[in-house]
C-alpha cells in the first residue's frame, strides 16, 4: 500500500488529467495497490483523501450519474479553470501591489500561502505586520461546495431551520455571507455564514434555479446596514452631535440630512436593513448619536443598549 502523501500526489493527478469524470472503483483501478480492496476500507480512505484535498482548496466536483445502468454512482473531478491560476497579465507593478496586498492580509486558509507563491511571491511571514485578516467560517467550504454542485442546503440560523437554494458567497466589510432562495420564505435571502448554527446539510444534486443575471457583487451591498433590504428600505433618523456632524454628512452624502439644527448637530436618515450593523454604527459614536425613529427601531436600540448595560 502507497503511502498516503503519495497517493494523495497521485490522486490529484488523476483526477486533473481525466478527460471524463470517475467513479471511485474507477480511481482504484487506476491507482493499483493504492486504495483497500475492501469496499467500506476503500469508501473511507477515499472519503479522507477527498477531504484533505478539499480543505487546501482543491475544487473536487461530483456528479450522481442518471439514467443508465451506473444509476446512483457517484462520480469526481477536478475542474482545472477553478483550480489553476490564470495568467493575470500584470506588469511589474501591479504584480508588486498584488503581492504586497496578499502579504498584508495574509488569507485565513491554506490556499493563501499557494496564492503567493503563484504570484511570485514568497513564504507569508507570521511575524509581519497584519493590515486585515481574510475571515474564514466552518461552513464555508460546505456552503461553496453546495453552489459549485447545485445542491440544495439545510442549517439552522436564528433558531429557525432553513432550506436554501444557494446561489453564492461573498465577503462584505469582514465577514462572509451566503446569498440563495429560502424555500420557507419563497424570496431570496441573504444570510452572515458566521451565524450559522451547526453543520451544513447538503441535498442530493438538483438544478438550482439561480436568475440568470444574479452577480454576487451586486446581491450584497457595500453598506452592512443594507444587507438583507428587500423592496423599500427601512431608514432610521439619527441625532448626531455637532462634533461628529461634518464627518457624518461627508460618509452619507447632503441628500441624507433632514435637518441642520443651530447648535450645529443634523439630522439624518440612516438605512437600518440590518438592525446589527445599524446598531453598531450608532454605538460607534458612543454619546454623540441619538436614535430618532421610527419608534420600533429606536426601541430595539433602547432595549438592546439596556440587556448589554
Amino acid at each position: 500500500m502507497a503511502d498516503r502523501v503519495e497517493r494523495l500526489t497521485n490522486l490529484l493527478a488523476l483526477l486533473l488529467e481525466t478527460s471524463t469524470p470517475l467513479s471511485l472503483t474507477q480511481i482504484a483501478d487506476e491507482l493499483v495497490g493504492q486504495y483497500p480492496d475492501k469496499p467500506n476500507a476503500r469508501r473511507g480512505a477515499f472519503e479522507r483523501d477527498k477531504a484533505a484535498l478539499r480543505d487546501i482548496g482543491v475544487p473536487i466536483e461530483q456528479e450522481i450519474v442518471t439514467g443508465t445502468e451506473h444509476a446512483g454512482q457517484t462520480r469526481y473531478w477536478i475542474d482545472r479553470e477553478r483550480y489553476e491560476l490564470q495568467g493575470l497579465a500584470l506588469d511589474p507593478d501591479e504584480t508588486r501591489a498584488l503581492q504586497v496586498a496578499m502579504a498584508a492580509t495574509r488569507p485565513g486558509s491554506a490556499s493563501g500561502q499557494e496564492a503567493m507563491w503563484k504570484i511570485g511571491g514568497g513564504v507569508l511571514d507570521s511575524g509581519a505586520a497584519v493590515a486585515a485578516v481574510v475571515p474564514d467560517a466552518a461552513a464555508l467550504p460546505a456552503l461553496r461546495e453546495a453552489v459549485a454542485g447545485g445542491r440544495s442546503v439545510r442549517f439552522g440560523y436564528r433558531d429557525v431551520d432553513r432550506h436554501v437554494d444557494p446561489w453564492g458567497v461573498l465577503l462584505r466589510s469582514g465577514f462572509w455571507y451566503l446569498v440563495g432562495f429560502d424555500h420557507g420564505r419563497g424570496a431570496r435571502r441573504t444570510y452572515r455564514i458566521d451565524r450559522i448554527v451547526g453543520d451544513v446539510v447538503a441535498g442530493e444534486p438538483v438544478t438550482v434555479a439561480r436568475p440568470a443575471d444574479f452577480d454576487p457583487l451586486d446581491a450584497v451591498p457595500d453598506d452592512p446596514k443594507l444587507i438583507g433590504a428587500e423592496g423599500d428600505v427601512t431608514e432610521a433618523t439619527v441625532l448626531i452631535d455637532e462634533r461628529r456632524s461634518a464627518a457624518v454628512v461627508r460618509e452619507l452624502g447632503d441628500d441624507r440630512v433632514v435637518e441642520r439644527r443651530t447648535d450645529g448637530s443634523v439630522v439624518v436618515r440612516v438605512p437600518c436593513a440590518n438592525l446589527d450593523a445599524f446598531r453598531s454604527w450608532v454605538l460607534g459614536f458612543v454619546d454623540l448619536a441619538e436614535v430618532l425613529g421610527p419608534p420600533d427601531v429606536r426601541a430595539d436600540v433602547v432595549a438592546w443598549l439596556e440587556a448589554i448595560g
